[in-house]
């Protein structure tokens, strides 16, 4: 096969390949760590150099004379002048319901507010009364092509989070069919327990009823997801009206000792103290935080939590207040974007156009919202050390976008200029480039 021709075979096949030919290849490449500051302002982007992936790992990037000769043999593909970079990482997504809550959308445009719908039997409730009628095989259905379009916009690395079940039969049923999803799809999948996500409306009645579910939550759930090893993180909707912070306190802890990870919706509709709990407890992220407080900045700043932006959800509920990237940026917190995507505020698998929210609604660079959704994605997911950047040593996860430039990345709003993603070296998305 020529230098100059794309490979249109399985990469699979080949124990080592060189990607070369593409007008920029954004590395990334830097400290296992999240980025913070000025750091967040440099993506790393190299022009005339090429990429080695050595089995399912980065060997080197280099010029591409040099990579030939330390990897003779390599099968080449032709980046054909576009963009590579390391696959996008979604760090906070809702994948597993049933039945889409489009009619919400029009409520909101007619002036109901987010409990007002919830009062009237929308909202989270609506997908927990549907998803507990559904099989595991039919939830795996539906999830494995929301899955595969978010891959196909770039997405390489994604959270998928429970918590539309609500009962320990029904979250259990969830995390298994994340498990499934990570066996059997290319992506690499990272799965939450939300439990919390809301109190059960059977647990409403009373503050006792209230407590026993709380109970059910810290004594049996957490317990049985730990022991099935069938989640990395434990995460609490932490916000007025649902968990307060001291019941939040009170499942993070639990989930800690029985040594999973923790995230935290924090901070998203009123200043309830979410980010202040996040860094006291080490929580790996907190996310929203469209209404945080001057102190819970300050907490996040003095610890090691990244903040997880999710601009799109705000976007599509109407909002017109974002959560404030830049204060979070030059205070020294280490943001990530991410998608939120769900039935019913956030229903997009586009990360890209995240990244264009980055930009025109919280006054990101590109490289600051590039970073944002590969290194500081990767360390909101604990993966910092795997995933996120094109370095020697890590996952060989990438996306070959059809733009000359990074700074058109976001510019092309909603439009998919995602030609092929890559995980662990091998094809996980290709658009018309023949690979398998």
């Amino acid at each position: 096969m020529s230098r100059d021709t794309v490979a249109r075979v399985s990469l699979a096949a080949h124990e080592q390949t060189l990607f070369v030919n593409a007008s920029q290849v954004v590395t990334c490449e830097g400290p296992a760590r999240a980025r913070r500051g000025a750091e967040m302002s440099d993506a790393r982007v190299r022009t005339d150099v090429a990429v080695a992936v050595d089995g399912d790992r980065i060997g080197a990037v280099d010029a591409l004379a040099a990579l030939r000769a330390r990897f003779p043999g390599a099968r080449e593909f032709d980046c054909e002048q576009r963009v590579l970079m390391p696959g996008l990482v979604d760090s906070h997504t809702h994948a597993i319901f049933g039945r889409p809550r489009f009619e919400e959308q029009e409520q909101r445009a007619a002036g109901l507010d987010y409990m007002e719908i919830a009062r009237r039997g929308g909202g989270i409730h609506s997908s927990v009364r549907d998803l507990r009628t559904r099989s595991e095989d039919e939830l795996f259905e539906l999830a494995r092509g929301r899955l595969m379009r978010l891959a196909s916009f770039g997405t390489t690395t994604v959270e998928v989070k429970s918590g539309y079940g609500l009962t320990l039969e029904d979250e259990l049923k969830t995390l298994r069919v994340i498990e499934r999803l990570r066996r059997e799809l290319p992506m690499r999948i990272a799965p939450t327990f939300l439990g919390a996500h809301e109190i059960p409306l059977e647990h409403r009645g009373s503050a006792e009823a209230r407590k026993g579910y709380v109970d059910l939550l810290v004594h049996e759930m957490i317990p049985a997801v730990a022991s099935g090893q069938l989640a990395r993180f434990v995460d609490v909707f932490c916000e007025t009206g649902v968990y307060t912070v001291d019941e939040s306190r009170a499942i993070l802890s639990a989930a800690r000792n029985a040594g999973l990870l923790l995230k935290l919706h924090a901070d998203e509709l009123t200043a309830c103290g979410g980010a202040e709990l996040a860094a006291s407890i080490g929580a790996t992220s907190a996310d929203h935080l469209a209404a945080v407080s001057d102190e819970g900045i300050a907490a996040l700043a003095a610890g090691s939590t990244v903040a997880t932006l999710l601009p799109g959800t705000m976007l599509f509920l109407g909002k017109t207040k974002q959560a404030p990237a830049r204060r979070f940026i030059e205070g020294g917190v280490p943001v990530a974007l991410a998608t939120d995507f769900n039935p019913g505020t956030s229903p997009t698998p586009n990360l890209p156009l995240i990244l264009t929210l980055g930009v025109s609604q919280l006054r990101l660079s590109v490289a600051e919202a590039v970073t944002g959704a590969t290194v500081n994605g990767a360390a909101a997911l604990a993966l910092a050390d795997t995933v996120g950047q094109i370095a020697p040593g890590y996952s060989a996860d990438l996306a070959l976008f059809d733009i000359r430039d990074i700074r058109e990345l976001p510019y092309w709003y909603g439009d998919n200029r995602c030609v092929a993603t890559f995980v662990r070296g091998k094809p996980c998305h290709s658009s018309n480039l023949g690979l398998t």
